[in-house]
This record gives C-alpha cells, sequence and structure tokens, in this order.
C-alpha cells in the first residue's frame, strides 16, 4: 500500500458516535499486514492520536500479522469471529473505539465513493452490510431484498433502508448476516 495521504478514508467529522460506523476505508486489497500500516498511518496523522489497537474479522482478512511497527509503538491486532466481517475497530485514547466500514477491495469506484460519504452520515442503528447495499444495489452480494428500493437513497433514507432490510440481518442476535465474511479459497 501506499502512504497515509493515499488511504481511501473517510470519518465522521465529530465522531459523536451517533451511528454504528464512524467513517470507511476501502483498501487495494484484504491482505492486512499490507494495508493495515497506511490505514493506522493516516488515522494517526487526521485525528493527531495514535491508534493502539486493531481488531478485525479473522474470516475477512488474510496475512493477518499479530503486531504492527509504528513510528515510537507496536500496535497490537487482534483477530476475531465476533466482529462484523465489514468493520475494522481501532482502539484510539481519548475515543472510546473506531469503528470503520470496510469497502471491499474490488468494489466500483462509483459505489465506493458513495459508501465513504453515506458511512460518514448514518445515523441510529443502520448496520455495515446496509449501507454496502445502499452504495451498490446492483452488485449481487450486497443486493437488497426484492421490493426494496435504494436508487437515490440519501443519509437520511438509510436508517429506513435499514429497517426495511430489518431482520436479514441480526446475527449478533442468532439469525444469518445479511453479507456474510469472504470465505478464504481452500486450499
Amino acid at each position: 500500500m501506499t502512504g497515509p495521504e493515499k488511504v481511501r478514508l473517510s470519518l465522521d467529522p465529530d465522531l459523536a458516535r451517533r451511528g454504528a460506523v464512524d467513517g470507511a476505508w476501502w483498501p487495494a486489497s484484504y491482505d492486512a499486514g499490507a494495508e493495515l500500516p497506511a490505514l493506522i498511518a493516516a488515522i494517526d496523522q487526521r485525528l493527531e492520536r495514535r491508534v493502539l489497537r486493531v481488531g478485525l474479522h479473522v474470516d475477512t482478512w488474510d496475512n493477518i500479522p499479530r503486531r504492527i511497527a509504528a513510528p515510537g509503538r507496536q500496535i497490537r491486532v487482534g483477530w476475531f469471529r465476533t466482529i462484523d466481517p465489514h468493520l475494522v475497530n481501532l482502539i484510539i485514547p481519548g475515543i472510546e473505539h473506531l469503528n470503520l466500514l470496510v469497502i471491499p477491495p474490488g468494489t466500483v469506484p462509483a459505489a465506493a465513493d458513495k459508501a465513504l460519504g453515506l458511512a460518514t452520515g448514518c445515523r441510529g442503528r443502520t448496520r455495515p452490510g446496509d449501507i454496502l447495499t445502499a452504495a451498490d444495489p446492483d452488485n449481487p452480494t450486497t443486493s437488497a431484498p426484492a421490493g426494496l428500493d435504494t436508487a437515490g437513497l440519501d443519509t437520511a433514507g438509510l436508517d429506513t433502508a435499514a429497517n426495511a432490510l430489518g431482520l436479514a440481518g441480526w446475527d449478533n442476535e442468532g439469525g444469518q448476516p445479511r453479507q456474510p465474511a469472504r470465505r478464504r479459497p481452500a486450499p
């Protein structure tokens, strides 16, 4: 990956914790060892605070290091199956935690740009998968249920889309996730 100035990242300007995500990140690949250093540098630079720890979904990412070197510190990387596969969680002093929507690397630029914008304006309990669905309704991996019109969806309409998608993504309550984690190919 490139330096922090090239990271495709959007952050809620006030980080007021009004939604499920605080911004979005569009990595170039699912190689955590290659992508995370630039993300950490960009967050350090933009927030003028130092990332202490990163958490991500183990089945979504490849090449997950235990630690990442950053100026003056080693950042621990935790991998979990309980975190949403579309999120990266960063622990930063002075901020409870920072949840970033991970836009899949192969996403078309127009949909990725839309998701970057929607993620910073979400309010309420909009799930990460719902943001991806609203940004790219024609993508079969993020398509909405039949009858749900997400065309022209604005930030305010996203919460309505989340309600319409409703039970489709309540995996933390025993249902099945709307968008499963990316699975690694079998060896």
